[in-house]
């Protein structure tokens, strides 16, 4: 039933352990497929996938360019898009099972819970504030995956061809009524903000949502990301 996009550059130290967490759903019947699209690695990243089962194919680099790509390889009624470095809590298929249930072919999408693999303070405090913005915003981000239809990810146009800020601007898409949100945790790599700063990286999420939401064109604010 369902197809599984992972888009991915250089990820052969997380997508294992992303791989390895939707087994069961394989084993149960739910997932279809597992479709990694690759931006342009030069590590292990295509041996893994393959070794995994998953089906590999190159696409443009960029986070919407690879999702888009991904989506258009997939064969199952629903989708669910996710990042390498994303492992999904188990449980996860009988929660994904129930929501796509009761939605049908229904015009609605689902996101997880957002957590990180850091014992710290500081990441709890992160994940309570993601948890507000949610609530207040409806704006879960791309590392919380997104689940919908297919049927409904083609009527609203699919994910947009560009650099950065593709999970923002389908999120807004979708619009907050349609958007729920999924119990089970996604469980990201924390290894970004232990580098950067627990302050400094969400500073910088937001200083760049901020200059999105004022028109600043993704190709400037990729650059301004890094």
């Amino acid at each position: 039933m369902l197809s599984i996009v992972i888009p991915t550059l250089n990820a052969e130290r997380h997508l294992p352990r992303t791989l390895s967490a939707l087994v069961n759903g394989a084993v149960r019947g739910l997932v279809r497929e597992v479709i990694v699209t690759d931006g342009g690695s030069t590590d292990m990243t295509e041996a893994i996938a393959d070794a995994a089962g998953a089906e590999f194919i190159r696409a443009p680099r960029g986070r919407g360019s690879q999702l888009a790509e991904g989506a258009r390889h997939a064969k199952g009624p629903w989708l669910l898009f996710l990042h390498a470095d994303t492992v999904l809590e188990g449980g996860w298929e009988e929660e994904v099972e129930r929501f796509m249930e009761r939605a049908g072919q229904g015009d609605v999408a689902a996101a997880f819970r957002f957590a990180l693999d850091d014992l710290s303070p500081a990441a709890r405090r992160l994940e309570m504030m993601v948890a507000w913005r949610c609530w207040l915003l409806a704006l879960p981000y791309g590392d919380q995956g997104l689940l919908m239809s297919k049927r409904f990810y083609e009527r609203l146009g699919g994910y947009a061809e560009i650099p950065l800020m593709e999970d923002v601007d389908i999120v807004r898409r979708i619009g907050r009524g349609r958007m729920h949100r999924l119990r089970a945790r996604a469980l990201t790599s924390a290894e970004r903000y232990r580098g950067e700063g627990y302050l400094l990286r969400p500073l910088r999420n937001l200083s760049i949502l901020t200059l999105y939401a004022l028109n600043v064109p993704p190709r400037v604010l990729a650059r301004l990301y890094g």
